[in-house]
């Protein structure tokens, strides 16, 4: 006996509404195993793949590659020989069958018509659809069997060419028009990079330009949906320019001795897994200075009409990404050491900015810090997460003419913003904050002595 199982869109994360298909990895016909990826999906909050809950076979697909889909909105129905091992709960989905606890499968009430895969460009390798309700059996090609789960593409030859490349390239060339089967890569093992396709839009674009676009305009605009990490980040700011009165201060510091203590640092047996950059000191100095004006790390609950004082420090770290600003964090920053620190901010760093942060990993921050300075830009005005109370940002550090004892000398200098939410916290509260972060990046000793 098989059973006809729907696998329906679950909530990666907390509270997620919607995601949008940006690649199928299996295709009707294909057997899969337990755990075995099926699809990646792109949420508001990062790019994940999603396991199968089941052993079978794929009879059916309920989205196509750029469709965006509701939260428990089917996605693959899956046959399952015999009895399903995995317990269902009698949780209403939302698409009329039971749901399977933590992936969002249900058991279909009807067989859905398999849906036909798109025709290949290539002609061959795409699996054609049968009769209504009868599994679509991949093509086989050389003793290839072929369907999307492999992304395979055939050279004159007959033999395939896996194109290789991340999921942010794969959006952007889906973005630009650009398609990766036919762009050259220079990354490593035969990657495609985002330079590539860059390169490759340009070139597009000239070839359009010189006519041989045939009969499309050389100066056109280009219209994209404002989906993921970009929805989600006009949705945050918009609440936060909208629900939060906030105010900025900000003040020159003198960053010399920080400076020197980084390139010590950076020759130390404890930092040698860790890339030391400004970055550590100033989460250091924010971690203690929220230990003295520990109100920055709480939060302003209008709804219930509390301030709600948190037990940790969950830091976050806004980075630019290839699909949008995300901010990972760093849970429970405030129990580790100045070594561990280091290495957690780059391993947050390094998820945020290749994608492989999980949705978990971007939300229930407390406190965000935002270097814009990798940008050359010496300050700003940061916003203020939904959800927090403050914020800071800190500019390149660059060497300045700086008055000391009366001479002018040069020393390394940076300006640091702090953003606060003026509801609960007032004008002194917010200087003395960031007042304490200046006195210890201009006197890392202070880290110790105020611990």
């Amino acid at each position: 006996m098989t059973q006809e199982l729907q696998f329906c869109l679950p909530d990666v994360g907390e509270g997620l509404t919607e995601g949008e298909v940006l690649k199928w990895l299996v295709a009707i016909g294909d057997t899969v195993t337990v755990n075995q990826p099926l699809v990646e999906v792109e949420t508001a909050k990062a790019a994940v793949e999603l396991p199968s809950p089941y052993a079978g076979v794929v009879s059916s697909l309920h989205a196509e590659e750029g469709e965006l889909l509701p939260v428990g909105a089917p996605l693959v129905t899956i046959g399952v020989a015999g009895e399903a091992e995995t317990p269902v709960t009698e949780a209403d989905s939302g698409s009329g069958g039971p749901v399977l606890v933590g992936y969002g499968v249900t058991e279909s009430a009807t067989r859905r018509r398999p849906r036909v895969a798109p025709p290949s460009p290539h002609g061959t390798d795409r699996p054609e659809a049968g009769p209504p309700g009868e599994p679509v059996k991949p093509v086989r090609h050389g003793g290839l069997e072929v369907g999307r789960a492999a992304e395979a593409r055939f050279a004159t030859d007959g033999e395939p060419t896996v194109v290789r490349a991340k999921p942010p390239v794969r959006r952007l060339a889906k973005q630009l028009g650009v398609d990766l089967a036919a762009v050259r890569p220079t990354g490593r093992d035969g990657t495609v990079s985002r330079d590539d396709v860059e390169s490759a839009a340009a070139l597009q674009l000239s070839d359009t330009s010189s006519g041989q676009g045939a009969g499309v305009p050389a100066n056109r605009d280009r219209r994209e949906p404002v989906r993921g990490v970009t929805r989600s980040m006009a949705a945050a700011m918009t609440e936060s320019a909208s629900t939060i009165p906030s105010v900025t201060e900000w003040v020159d510091v003198d960053v010399t001795r920080s400076a020197a203590l980084i390139d010590r640092m950076r020759e130390l047996p404890e930092f040698s897994d860790s890339k030391v950059t400004p970055l550590v000191l100033v989460a250091a100095a924010c971690l203690t200075a929220l230990r003295r004006e520990s109100t920055l790390n709480a939060m302003f609950d209008a709804e219930a009409g509390e301030i709600v004082h948190r037990s940790a420090v969950n830091l976050g770290i806004a980075v630019a990404s290839d699909r949008g600003l995300v901010v990972p964090h760093v849970a429970g920053a405030q129990s580790l050491t100045l070594a561990e620190l280091s290495a957690a901010l780059g391993d947050a760093v390094r998820r945020g900015r290749d994608g492989s942060a999980a949705p978990a990993d971007l939300v229930g921050g407390t406190f965000t810090i935002t270097n814009v300075g990798v940008f050359g830009i010496d300050g700003g005005t940061p916003m203020i997460t939904p959800g927090q109370s403050a914020i800071l940002a800190f500019g390149a550090w660059r060497e300045r003419p700086w008055v000391e004892r009366g001479q002018l000398v040069v020393r390394s200098v940076s300006t640091v913003s702090l953003s606060f939410d003026h509801r609960f916290i007032d004008g002194a509260t917010g200087s003395r904050f960031l007042r304490d972060v200046a006195d210890i990046l201009e006197e890392p000793a202070l880290l110790h002595l105020w611990a």
